[in-house]
This record gives structure tokens, sequence and C-alpha cells, in this order.
């Protein structure tokens, strides 16, 4: 007789139970060929090793006890309504066997007589189809007769109301409703999703072998009459509902645990069928001899290769969480190998940060840049993407929400794991969870930080890549903006080569300059040739080329940089500190080409600008248009035009597009020089005049604007060609002189003589 067992009472929760079963003790097939008799006497438990007797006794013992009437009102709502997400039942009891193999662990620290029956930490899961049962067995804590009254048939009062209260809620959308059921620790009954009946045997070291079992209007207690098969844990046996017959598939069933507890602490095992090809011996007839004597067997015997089929537990669990060791335990090629993993990209990632946070929350993460951008990454912006996987306590919780990350660094994949937030907590809540706000922040600063230690040409990489992503952040996260700032890179005239970055571009600054200069454009060609940067880098002021899409509102977002404002070259305000002498020589210009901007702005150009001035701008150009410092430039108007959604007649864009900008003039440029002297001899000059409309139109366009009037600009080139080719204004175009076809008759005609003609010769 075994001796009795003295040891710590555990602190028994929902998630105690669920049994070990080990593979020479594997769940036996329940006879298919049975009496009615015996039929009616196992209708109602099917477990292994209870023969007819056994039944009937344990039938006769068994408790019967009611649920609490809250308790019954909840089963009824969880099987009706609660979980639209069926599947996560397995979660809830993995989980729940993952936390009483812990609680075990724990007890046998201080004492290890508790696993005197066994030292065996794991879980089964095995799959009965054709009685469609389920079994899932741990060797955990196991369970007492009065645990299984205080864990099974009631929940903690101070949880039920509220439980009930949210589940009535007509608010309560269908999402919250379906993780409603870890907050509450009322996990286990999440089985009644997909089974008509439940079979919890339990053996916890302290008490006897139990058998609990429920229909989910009343449930019933018994000794079980087998003894203690279990040594130590809790199996529950599932009776599922026809609907639910695909989790009996081995596949579903490894899909689910890799899904959702594929981190579990402990090795978690499914019985599965494995195919394979074995040796067999072929059986011969002994060959006879012409005297009727039979040869003597030869030691080789022939062999031949057929299909087996054979089960066994099969681990399905095989990847382990390398986020709960240290950075410095862990190898390079195993974060590749975990990357490849949780992402199946069959790339390397480019960079990776690993590290864990202690403070109001705390949490373990693993974040990757991968190699590549997603090729739809942008027309799913703003979109909910699943990159990060949130676990709590190594289960995995969703990576179907948007606030894990800003949508700028949605193409970071990773995990994150958290002791502190609550099991199960819904999307929703999820989403406005304080503690949830303080990871997001932790992480953008962590994914910031690993971008900022790229070395060069890793930097290079990411930047080919994710460019777009770091200019969107600049724009949307005020928060962040500085820290952004410093991982931009742009083209400059510094270097025809090599990008800049803004820190490298301040310190290069002259000593009076006080604004970063920036020109934006479709091309580096475009930009560099601009009439706007012409004077700025025969200065040598070094001028930032912007010729992304993006770039410019990523800059407008930005007021300064350390204490640097940003100045557009493309609009009013550039003002180029030449000295005293030069603002004198600027002002005496100004004077002698007065009555030429005022006849610009009066009279020649009065309907198409708000003013005309002397430049200090240009250089080589005879003019420029510019924008007013809140107008649009050149390139914001193509790009604002270009929009595929902007509406036929917006009233936004009418109004910054026909704002009347100011026209400058290069007052050494031979072609304003001689429109002065026009001018100044005759205001009606009419040369003057298709001068002056031309210069507009070409300034509009080296400017980067769209002509109003195409027509009437191709209408003045063209006066112009005829002008320079010394041909009249007035010469028109010859009239085309309309050639009549032969008529078929006379074709047919013609060919008829020809055909005479070769038959004669």
């Amino acid at each position: 007789m075994r001796f009795l067992f003295v040891g710590l009472v555990a602190l028994l929760a929902v998630s105690a139970f669920i049994p070990h079963v080990t593979a020479e003790d594997e769940i036996e097939d329940v006879p298919s060929k049975e009496t009615k008799e015996e039929t009616r006497e196992e209708e109602t438990i099917k477990l292994d090793g209870l023969s007819v007797s056994q039944i009937k006794e344990l039938r006769s013992k068994a408790e019967k006890h009611e649920f609490q009437a809250e308790v019954n009102r909840m089963m009824k709502l969880i099987i009706n309504s609660l979980y639209r997400n069926k599947e996560i039942f397995l979660r809830e009891l993995i989980s729940n066997a993952s936390d009483a193999l812990d609680k075990i662990r724990l007890l046998s620290l201080t004492d290890p007589e508790q696993l005197r029956e066994t030292e065996e930490m794991s879980v089964k899961i095995k799959a009965d189809r054709e009685n469609r049962l389920l079994h899932i067995t741990d060797t955990g804590v196991g369970m007492t007769r009065q645990d299984l009254i205080n864990n099974l048939g009631t929940i903690a009062r101070s949880g039920t109301s509220e439980f009930l209260s949210k589940l009535m809620d007509s608010a309560t959308s269908s999402d919250q409703q379906q993780d409603l059921i870890g907050q509450f620790g009322v996990g286990f009954y999440a089985a009644f999703l997909v089974a008509d009946r439940v079979v919890v045997t339990t053996k916890n070291n302290d008490d006897d072998q139990y058998i609990w079992e429920s229909d989910s209007s009343s449930f019933t207690i018994t000794k079980d009459p087998r003894g203690n098969t279990l040594k130590r844990g809790t199996q529950i046996t599932l009776y599922l509902k026809e609907e639910a017959a695909d989790f009996l598939e081995p596949d579903t069933l490894k899909n689910l645990v890799h899904k959702y507890s594929q981190f579990i602490d402990f090795d978690i095992f499914l019985w599965q069928s494995k195919t394979e090809m074995v040796e067999e011996p072929v059986e011969e007839e002994p060959a006879a001899t012409e005297d009727g004597a039979v040869e003597e067997e030869k030691e080789e015997k022939k062999t031949k290769k057929v299909e087996k089929t054979t089960w066994d537990w099969d681990k399905v669990n095989n990847v382990k969480p390398i986020w709960m060791r240290k950075p410095n335990q862990v190898e390079e090629d195993e974060y590749k190998q975990f990357y490849k993993s949780i992402t199946k990209d069959s790339d390397e990632p480019l960079s990776h940060v690993h590290f864990s946070a202690e403070g109001e929350v705390s949490f373990r993460s693993i974040l990757y840049v991968p190699k590549k951008s997603p090729n739809d990454m942008f027309q799913n912006y703003g979109k909910i993407v699943e990159n990060i996987k949130l676990y709590v306590r190594r289960v995995f919780i969703t990576d179907d929400f948007a606030d894990m990350l800003p949508k700028y660094l949605s193409f970071i994949r990773g995990i994150v794991d958290s002791d502190d937030l609550p099991l199960n907590v819904s999307r929703e809540n999820l989403q406005q969870h304080k503690l949830l706000k303080v990871i997001k922040k932790k992480l953008v600063r962590k994914v910031l930080d690993m971008l900022k230690k790229l070395d060069g040409a890793q930097f290079d990489d990411f930047w080919k890549e994710f460019s777009t992503n770091i200019k969107l952040g600049v724009m949307e996260d005020p928060s962040n903006r500085m820290r952004l700032a410093k991982l931009l890179r742009f083209q400059s005239s510094n270097d025809e080569e090599k990008t800049t970055t803004l820190a490298a571009y301040v310190e290069r600054m002259k000593e009076k300059q006080d604004a970063i200069y920036y020109m934006a454009g479709t091309s580096r060609k475009e930009v560099e040739t601009s009439p706007f940067v012409e004077r700025l880098i025969a200065k040598g002021f070094e001028v930032l080329f912007l010729t992304e899409a993006v770039d410019e509102y990523c800059i407008q977002a930005m007021p300064e940089y350390e204490s640097k404002k940003f100045q557009n070259v493309a609009k009013e305000g550039v003002n180029i500190d030449d000295g005293e002498k030069a603002k004198e020589a600027h002002k005496a210009l100004e004077e002698e080409f007065k009555p030429l901007t005022d006849w610009l702005k009066e009279t020649a150009l009065k309907d198409l600008i708000e003013k005309a001035v002397v430049s200090q701008r240009l250089v080589k150009s005879p003019s420029a248009l510019v924008a007013s410092s809140y107008g649009w430039s050149g390139n914001m108007e193509r790009i604002m035009k270009s929009q595929a959604y902007a509406k036929a007649k917006d009233p936004t864009q009418d109004f910054y597009a026909t704002q009347k900008k100011t026209f400058e003039i290069n007052p050494r440029h031979p072609v304003i020089k001689e429109l002065l002297k026009r001018v100044t001899a005759s205001e009606e000059d009419v040369t003057a005049s298709s001068t002056a409309k031309l210069l507009f139109e070409t300034a509009t366009l080296r400017s980067g604007f769209s002509l109003q009037d195409q027509v009437g600009f191709a209408d003045r080139i063209e006066a112009v060609l005829r002008q320079s080719l010394d041909v009249s204004q007035d010469a028109q175009v010859e009239t085309e002189q309309h050639i009549e076809e032969a008529e078929p008759e006379a074709e047919v005609a013609e060919e008829t003589t020809i055909e005479e003609e070769h038959s004669e010769l």
C-alpha cells in the first residue's frame, strides 16, 4: 500500500487542471462494439480503463451539484454568444495547463517530494475521431475534491457581477465579448463553446483522484474507481459538438498550438501518425529437390519495403521564446531563425533589437527591420497589419490591432511579451489600455535608437527601402519629430553622389547663414539647374535637393532644426547678406529699374502678378516667378494637382493655384536691360509687351508652375520663330489641295486591257 503524501497545499485557480498521460499510458480507444446495455451505461462518461461495473459504481456514487445561478447564466451566454472565434478554447485550456505546471514547479523548489510521482512536466493533446473526443492532459498540480467544487462550480463573487453585466451590455461588441473570459478567470468554460459535455479527471498530491463531469447545466463529482491512474495532474476530455469536428484533425490542432501557445514554457505534445517505409522479410516457400527433400534455409532472407503507419507523441512547440534570455546569451543565427519562423520571410533581417523594459510596465521584446519593404506597404498604409505579435506570459493574444506601433513604423516585425497585461484583454480595451501606451512609447524609442546605430552600409540599405516611412513619421509624430529628423538624408549641392544629414549640413553652414536652404523638384537635374539656386550656389551656399514627392511635406512639418529655420528658395524670404556695399548697390538697381518693375506690375502683367521686383537670387536666368511664404511652390502645385483623389473643383486648391506671385527680374541680363530701354522710350511698345508676357510664361515654367494659357504661349513662341527666321507675321499657311482618287471602274478596265495584251502575246 502506498504511503500517504503530505505536501504544500497549492493556491489554485481555474487554471489548475489538465493531467499527464505518458507514452506508456496512452489513452486507449473506446471499444466500438458494445451492447445496447453497455452503450446506455457509457453514454454519459467514456474514460480509459473504466469497466461497465465501474461506470455503474461511478454513477451511483456521483455527487450532483448545481452551478451557482450566475454561473449558469454565464455558461449559457458563453455558449450562445461570447466567443465568435471558438478556436480560442484550446488557448485557454493550454494556458490553464501551463499555470498548473508553473505551480507544481514552484512548489517543488521548496519541497522536491511534490515531484515524487513523475518529474515530467508537459501538456499532451490527443484526438479520438471515432468517438469525437478531445483529450488535453498535463502533469501540473492537479485539484482536490474541494478545489473542483470551488474552482469549477463557482466564480469569485468580486468578478461575477461585472462579468455578467458586460456580457449583457448590448453596447459591448462581439470582439469585446470574445475576450472577456480571461479577464475574469473563467477560461475553462470556453470548453463549452465546442463541447456538449466536459469531463475533468484530476489528481492532486494531497487527495485521491476525482472525476468532475458537466453538461453546462449541472456537474457531478465522484471518486475515480480506477484509482490513481494519472499519478499527478489533470485530464480534460471534451465531447465535441458535430460542428466542432475539425478540432479533431491533427493539422488543425497543430496550427492552433503554433498560433497561440508556441512559446509556452513547457513541452506540448500532439498524438499523431507518421507514415514511413520499413523493411519486411518476404515469405518464400522452401524449394524442394527432385527426391522431395527440402533444401536448408539460407541465411540471407529477401526483404521488401512497405508503408507502415505509426502513432507517437510529436512535440509541436519547437521554437523557444528566445526573448526570455539575455541578449548576450542568444546567438546571431538564433535571431535570424526566429525572425524567419515568425515572419515566414526567406530573407534575413537587416537589423534587430532585443531588450527588456521595467518600470510602470514590464515587458520583453525583439524587434526586426526587414531587408525589403512590402510591395503593398503604402497601398495598405494606415490599415491594420499583423507584424507585431502580442504575448501575455508567453501566450499569444493578438496581432490584429493598430496601436502597438505608429503607422510609419508598420514595417517593423517582432514580438512583445508582457506579464503585466491581463490575459485575453480585448483588442478594443487593449488600444485604450494605459499600459499599452507606455509600451508603445518605449518601442518607438527603441526602434529609433536601433536605426540610429546602423552603420553606413546598413543605413544606406535601410534608407533605400524605408526613407518614405521616416519622412511620414516626421509629419505624423510630433513627440519624436526631432529624433526622426536626425535620421533624414537628402541630396545636396555639396556632393553629387552622397546624401547628407541635417546635422552635417548645419556644421557646414556659412558664418552668417541663418537658414537651411532647400529646393524641391522632380529630379536632381531639375533642381540644380533651377533659377532659384543660381546665386546661392555661386556664392557657396549649400542647398538641399528634395526630389521625392513627400520631401517638401516633410520639411514643412519641421519649423526648424537646431535653431535653424528652413527656407524654400522658391519662395519669398531668401536674404543673402553681402554686406552694406552690396545692399547699397542693390538699392541703386531697384531705382534704376523702377520704371520697368512698375510697368510690369501695372500694365504688361497687371492681371498675372502680385508685384515685380529686382531679384537678389538670379545669376543667369532673366526672370523667375516666386511664391509667397505661405503659398504653394511650383513643386507643391504639381503634386497637389496630380492627386488622384482631388476634387474637380476643390476650393482650397483653387485658392492656392490662383494666388498671384512675385515676378523677379535679373537686372544684369541683356534681355531685361533691353526691355528697360524700350519701356523707358515708350510704354506702348508692342514688342516690349509681347516680350514681357513671354518672359512671364517662361519664368512660370522654369519655376515649376503650370501655365494657365498654354495655347497663347504656343502662339507667342511661333511669333518669335517667325521673327527669328524673317518670316512675315501675316504669312498664311497654304491650303491643302484636294486630290481626287481614280474611280474603281477605270482601274478594272485598265487591268482587263493588260490581260488581253498578254493573251495576244
